[in-house]
């Protein structure tokens, strides 16, 4: 049995001890690495790469910023905002709004705010940005191909480009080669090295890692429901004290995005686009619940390929690895899903931060009478659905050679 134990629960950065370039360069000569992503990972981290945040000041962009602090390959340079925010220094402007655990970071409180729509100034400062700007989907749309055109890569947890087709939307475990798609992207905008690449939604992360790893039985009609945590909204119980207690039967836009995104991560690469897959077919409603971070789903999913037992239902789900596994990405979890065998888990309080919040976890898979099989899944919203799996993105380019330094 596979299990998060309490060591696990800690910050990643601050327990785990990252490959170096030259850690990896070795590996590479040794030939355990034998990939083109291996072969890249070890050549492009000689020194850390200069990164901007878009929206920094919400709670995604200050997950952003807490992040950079401790990783391995980045490093915050820039920290744009509103107009207002603008010309302040970082630590001023998120006084008494801080919304996380901890101090604002040393490497970020005197940095001085830039206004988001200075774009020269910020792609000026950098090798490539983070966005989580809070803005129109119209507005967030072309600000991010501004800053693609100026030649500054984005690897973005907005919705704006989700559907662009030639946008990838990654979850690195799942659909790295959907990053191939960038050669197209970059012949539209006319750029070399700019452009944009997204996160899916935080709820999808719950359950689509499960659909994933199940994959060869073919999934065909999944029907869900999310109970997400207030944090997705941006907030706490200090600045929601109405959630105390509370349920919110409606999510705006929430299940649009978990009924249609999965599709997009589990499709293919043609002719310059990504073309989603045509199933599962999913259904979804979407609660919000009073919970500080985590995502919970119960799934019901029908396949058709009838799995042999629950036993190979769960094998799969251990067995399942991708690339941030394999290259052992500073962000990765070295187990992408753990199955709790306790029949009470998985909960947030217990197993949302299991590996530093970037490890999905599953329980409760046992057989239904009426739709086939059915389970629960547990996902970080602000680590894994959010600025953690942003990260963990661009360290994906990064090792693919797509980020690249000034």
């Amino acid at each position: 049995m596979i299990k998060c134990p309490e060591s696990l629960f800690h910050s990643r950065f601050a327990r785990r001890v990252f490959p170096t370039p030259q850690a990896l360069s070795k590996e590479r000569a040794e030939g355990r690495k034998k990939t083109k992503l291996g072969r890249s990972c070890g050549t492009i981290m000689e020194k850390k790469f200069k990164v901007g945040v878009l929206g920094g000041t919400g709670m995604v962009g200050q997950r952003f910023v807490q992040l950079l602090a401790a990783h391995p390959w980045f490093e915050t340079a820039a920290i744009a905002a509103s107009p207002q925010s603008a010309g302040r220094p970082y630590a001023e402007v998120v006084e008494g709004r801080w919304l996380l655990d901890g101090a604002v970071p040393d490497s970020a409180r005197d940095l001085v705010l830039r206004d988001v729509s200075d774009v020269k100034g910020m792609a000026d400062r950098v090798d490539f940005l983070f966005s989580a700007v809070n803005m129109p989907v119209d507005e967030v749309r072309k600000l991010e191909e501004d800053y693609a055109r100026a030649e500054t890569p984005v690897v973005s947890n907005n919705s704006a480009h989700r559907w662009t087709p030639d946008v990838p939307m990654i979850i690195p475990e799942i659909n790295p080669t959907h990053a191939e798609v960038i050669k197209a992207q970059r012949h539209r905008l006319g750029t070399s090295n700019g452009f944009i690449a997204v996160k899916p939604n935080c709820s999808i992360q719950s359950y689509v890692p499960a659909l994933a790893a199940w994959r060869d039985l073919e999934p065909l009609e999944v029907v869900a429901a999310t109970y997400q945590a207030i944090s997705g909204a941006g907030k706490n119980f200090d600045t929601w004290p109405e959630m105390r207690g509370n349920v919110i039967p409606f999510i705006g836009g929430e299940e649009e995005k978990s009924e249609r995104e999965p599709l997009k991560v589990l499709g293919r690469l043609r002719d310059g686009e990504i073309v989603p897959a045509d199933g599962p077919r999913i259904t979804c409603q979407c609660l919000r619940v009073p919970v500080l971070y985590g995502h919970t789903a119960a799934v019901l999913v029908r396949f058709g390929r009838e799995p042999a037992s629950v036993d190979e239902l769960i094998a799969l789900l251990r067995d399942f690895r991708g690339v941030p596994q394999e290259l052992g990405l500073p962000s990765a979890p070295k187990q992408f899903i753990h199955y709790l065998e306790a029949e009470d888990r998985p909960q947030p309080a217990l197993d949302v931060q299991c590996e530093g919040g970037m490890a999905i976890s599953i329980g409760r898979l046992r057989r239904d009478p009426l739709f086939g099989w059915k389970f629960v899944g547990l996902s970080h919203n602000t680590r894994r659905g959010a600025a953690g799996g942003a990260v963990l993105c661009a360290e994906l380019l990064a090792s693919r050679g797509y980020l690249t330094k000034k």
